[in-house]
């Protein structure tokens, strides 16, 4: 592997080289033998071009009036072109006012003016159906921008978002690649339909269901999610906007409760076509390490000798690696009087920091647009993306015993165990005999027509289609040291299709200083899951004739027969908005969305979702119109309700079996007949879970854009809960599905300042900051408590860490309540109800998981061609209850396991036996330097087919402060119980990773 890597590095800088070595020759010989001598009626003219602030503007358009010759101003601003003395040149820029420039020297200096002058608030932003100026906006909306998201190896879109958005928490399932994300926005507003936003891909509404095959449990738990939005990519994506209240989400409806998150990609851009490549390479390691007892402190320690076995090794250095990534991007975008076209190509390859894990993503995406008719009446967009995964896992389980989950095997092994045995053979565990490996292809695109019927006036129709095929192949083979000595092989396979159908009409109309937009129109989505699965095992050694993946009929006895599972389910919405503004000072929005889904009762097929809000842009007034300080000033609130549908299909409808156990004897041989089993009650009146939020806030820009930003205060109120609690008497079942009298209650405050610290010339420096706090409490639960969060370890089966009841913050963790060490290294808990002895009746509620505080922090500068950027993100508040920690308890010294070595030194006795206390409940506190970033620009003049080289360096993850003990403060793995949403467990989780990265990006 080292003579690979280094190889593959020596070929990464042969072309970066021979460009330098090119540039350099051109420029030593004065560019002779690269342009013609020109007659002495031209000139090579030069020059640069800037806006008003002295800022550099790059693909700004010269053209020599005269003669229509043109060129493009590099990445510096820079231009040369031919043209004689006494000729005029034209230099347009979109956004800025044509400036024409009579030749009268061989240099040439340009300053553009921008046809009204921008500020923060003047961007245009992407909202639901359509697009305004964020001057219009009356929700609470952000945007992220492709220059805005943070260098490095992100995966999927969501990270992308971390630390740059307030009130946006991004949290790892685990640090393996690929794996699960959690995003919340706003806080927890659910116990077990999920907080995940509705992701919409330029315009098709994604389902957050599983989009790969999941993984079987052979013995060894069952395998983490992977994330649903790996398919995107990241270099493809233009913008990000989060619709965060319910006036700006509510035109989504049944699935706006958790905000929206509209994902845009890159299409043509004005200008001469470019061409880029974007590639990187990546070295990863684990973040840090556990402080486990060494092998020498192991034997000190005073241990059995039975457990001394005469070795010295650190488990953790035999299962961690130093990981090596590559990434390559070539994109093409081209944009004509009538149209533009962006078509990319990429391959990702991302090593796991732990062996046998890895990500490989190939992906191919074409955007087009194409206007016809008169005067562009018809216009027809196209985005279509595929993408094919491949992905090698670990066996990792969240329900894996200790013996069948690598990590917490790794840390609990002893260190006085060698590796091999005198034969060679493993004395631990074996990772080469598992394999796990998924398949997943993935399109989707969809076709958007807009006709222009009359002025103002446009029908839009999109036809969007999302479709996957997934295929996972899950081996043990035979070994002597797992659950499963004799082997076993399982594939799963899933097929899921989404379609989407909208129609919609859009009018915009200006009377006087009335301006109105309105939007009509009606979607329909439906979607198909199919899932098929099977199993063999006493199958073949590993390498012995053909792998099961290959042919499953080579060797084995199936376990697990043929079988399958479909699911189906449509939604039917009519959804309409009004824009107002008069005068360009008041501005009101009202929307309404009416969804229907086969999702719910009979008596509530359909759901109404309205929102209204308004403005105030008082920088507009009067008497604020000439201020010299401030330059937008608006006031905003609004108050609206969306939903929240994501519940298992069919929940609604009665559900039977036969089963022995309800049997009879219906004949006098004494046969058992099997009998009707009830499984679930039928509700018709089940609906939706609905979020009612208010939300007010205020945009401002002041001293020319110099301070900007936005203030939010929110109140996010979830009613009609849908919870599987106990029934009524008389009912067929224990539990029946229904929504519940009660609320959960999010609230707090948003900020996001930012700062245009140096703006001149040569250098450039914006600075911003966001934070946003959270309060969160349940109210009026009809049962007194819900539990979710079990525990893993020894003796701990059917614990739970997590607590739902009235008064308290969802989540909440319920346990002992740890008071110290006594004389004889006892722990010592508090004895609540005051009986004498220490039981389950003692457990106390503490604080929960969600952060009450989380804040970004983000710098970009730059010096003539120099670049550098840096982002800080944090959190206080907040709580953990680290599961490892709590299976690297003192009592693993009595039987032949290691033991975290502060446990050693807190002088605990080795007969403590587990039991989940405050001592494992630690705050997550942090504050991470997520990402720093260092680049330079060449520009290469010389060679008319090359624009510019930049060049950079980049880590993630470069350091944390945190007193959490874990591997990672920023982690929550999924320990739910019941479909009950767990919250701020670390169990084993795969660590994150620390990396580094060398990367070009190269413009034709």
């Amino acid at each position: 592997m080292y003579h690979k890597i280094n190889f593959f590095k020596f070929k990464k800088l042969i072309p970066i080289a021979l460009l330098f070595l090119v540039a350099n020759q051109a420029n030593a010989e004065g560019l002779t033998s690269n342009y013609p001598v020109f007659s002495q009626v031209n000139e090579t003219i030069s020059g640069n071009v800037t806006d008003q602030d002295g800022s550099t503007i790059e693909g700004a358009k010269i053209t020599v009036v005269e003669t229509g010759d043109a060129t493009t101003t590099d990445a510096s601003g820079n231009f040369t072109i031919s043209a004689a003395i006494g000729q005029t040149l034209s230099i347009s820029y979109d956004g800025y006012t044509v400036q024409m420039v009579k030749i009268t020297g061989t240099s040439v200096s340009v300053k553009l003016q921008s046809k009204k002058e921008a500020t923060s608030i003047e961007e245009v932003t992407l909202v639901g159906y359509g697009s305004q100026k964020k001057s219009d906006l009356t929700g609470a909306v952000s945007q992220l921008k492709a220059e805005n998201f943070k260098e490095g190896m992100n995966i999927s879109v969501d990270n992308l978002m971390q630390g740059k958005i307030a009130g946006v928490r991004i949290v790892q399932t685990s640090g393996e690649p690929g794996a699960g994300v959690n995003v919340s926005i706003r806080g927890i507003g659910s116990i077990r339909s999920g907080s995940t936003p509705l992701f919409v891909v330029d315009g098709v509404p994604l389902s957050n269901d599983a989009v790969s095959a999941s993984g079987p449990n052979v013995g060894l738990g069952n395998a983490q999610a992977k994330n649903p939005l790996n398919f995107l990519n990241t270099s493809d994506i233009e913008s990000i906007t989060v619709l965060k209240d319910a006036s700006a989400a509510a035109i989504y409806g049944a699935r706006g409760s958790n905000g929206v998150v509209l994902v845009t990609t890159k299409r043509g851009k004005k200008g001469d076509p470019l061409f880029t490549y974007d590639t990187y390479l990546g070295f990863s390691s684990v973040i840090k390490k556990l402080d486990l007892m060494t092998a020498d402190e192991y034997r000190g320690a005073g241990i059995d000798k039975l457990y001394d076995h005469g070795g010295s090794t650190d488990w953790q250095d035999e299962i961690y690696r130093n990981a090596v990534s590559q990434n390559h991007s070539v994109s093409f975008s081209k944009s004509t009087e009538s149209g533009n076209y962006f078509a990319s190509l990429s391959h990702m390859d991302q090593d796991g920091i732990v062996l046998n894990s890895g990500f490989k993503r190939t992906t191919a995406r074409l955007n087009a647009e194409e206007s016809f008719f008169d005067n562009k009446r018809l216009k027809i967009k196209l985005n279509l993306t595929a993408s094919d995964i491949k992905e090698t896992g670990i066996p990792n389980g969240a329900n894996a015993g200790s013996d069948g989950q690598v990590i917490i095997h790794a840390l609990m092994a002893n260190p006085t165990r060698s590796v091999y045995d005198q034969n060679g053979n493993y004395t631990n565990f074996n990772m080469s005999k598992y394999e796990d490996k998924t398949n997943t292809t993935r399109i989707l695109g969809n076709t958007e027509a807009t006709l222009r019927i009359l002025p103002g006036l446009n029908y839009k129709f999109n036809l969007g289609i999302d479709k996957t095929v997934s295929e996972r192949n899950t081996t043990m083979y035979p070994n002597l040291t797992d659950r499963t000595p004799k082997g076993v092989y399982v594939q799963a396979n899933l097929d899921s299709y989404n379609v989407l159908l909208e129609h919609y009409l859009t009018y915009d109309l200006s009377l006087d200083k009335h301006n109105f937009s309105l939007l009509g129109g009606f979607s329909y989505q439906k979607f198909k899951a199919t899932g098929t699965y099977f199993g063999v095992k006493d199958i073949a050694d590993k390498g012995a004739g053909i792998s099961p993946d290959i042919n499953p009929g080579y060797s084995g006895t199936a376990f697990v027969p043929g079988a399958g599972y479909a699911q189906e389910n449509e939604l039917q919405s009519y959804f309409g908005r009004v824009n107002y503004n008069f005068d360009k000072k008041y501005l009101l929005t009202a929307s309404l969305r009416a969804d229907g889904s086969t999702r719910f009762g009979l008596n509530n097929k359909y759901g109404y979702f309205p929102s209204v809000a308004v403005g105030w842009t008082m920088s507009n007034e009067n008497f604020l119109k000439d201020s010299r300080i401030i330059n937008e000033l608006k006031l905003r609130g609004s108050w609206g309700q969306t939903g929240n549908q994501e519940v298992p299909n069919k929940i609604t409808q009665a559900s039977s079996s036969l089963a022995q156990s309800a049997g009879y004897y219906l004949y006098d041989n004494l046969d058992l007949v099997n009998g009707v089993v009830i499984n679930r009650t039928v509700n018709p009146d089940l609906k939706w879970e609905v979020v009612e939020q208010t939300n007010i806030g205020a945009d401002f820009s002041l001293w020319r854009n110099r301070l900007y930003g936005s203030l939010e205060y929110y109140n996010k109120v979830t009613r009609d809960p849908i919870l599987n609690i106990p029934s009524s008497p008389l009912s067929p079942t224990s539990t029946v599905w229904r929504n519940v009298d009660a609320q959960i209650v999010n609230k707090g405050f948003e900020f996001s300042i930012g700062s245009e610290i140096i703006k001149n010339e040569n250098f450039t420096w914006n600075f911003d900051v966001n934070g946003a706090t959270v309060n969160n409490v349940i109210k009026g639960l009809p049962v007194s408590a819900i539990y979710s969060g079990e525990v893993s370890g020894p003796g701990l089966s059917g614990v739970t860490a997590n607590i739902y009841k009235n008064g308290y913050e969802a989540g909440s963790f319920y346990m002992l309540n740890y008071q110290g060490i006594d004389a004889n290294g006892k722990y010592i808990y508090e004895d609540v109800n005051g009986d004498g002895r220490i039981d389950q009746n003692d457990r106390k509620i503490f604080e929960g998981a969600i952060p009450n505080f989380t804040f970004g922090i983000n710098s970009y500068m730059k010096y003539k061609k120099f670049d550098f950027s840096f982002s800080f993100i944090g959190q206080t508040g907040g709580y953990l209850v680290n599961n490892t920690a709590l299976d690297l308890n003192i009592n693993n010294l009595a039987s032949d396991r290691n033991v975290l070595k502060n446990f050693y030194d807190s002088g605990a006795s080795f007969t403590n036996q587990p039991q989940l206390s405050s001592l494992y409940l630690e705050k997550s506190d942090f504050i991470r330097l997520n990402n720093v970033r260092l680049g330079y620009t060449f520009d290469m003049n010389q060679l008319k087919f090359l624009r510019s080289i930049n060049l950079y360096v980049s880590a993630q993850n470069v350091f944390t402060i945190t007193n959490y003990t874990g591997y990672d403060p920023l982690v929550d793995t999924n320990k739910q119980v019941g479909g009950n949403q767990s919250l701020g467990i670390d169990y084993t989780t795969y660590p994150s990773a620390k990396t580094f990265i060398l990367g070009a990006t190269v413009k034709f």
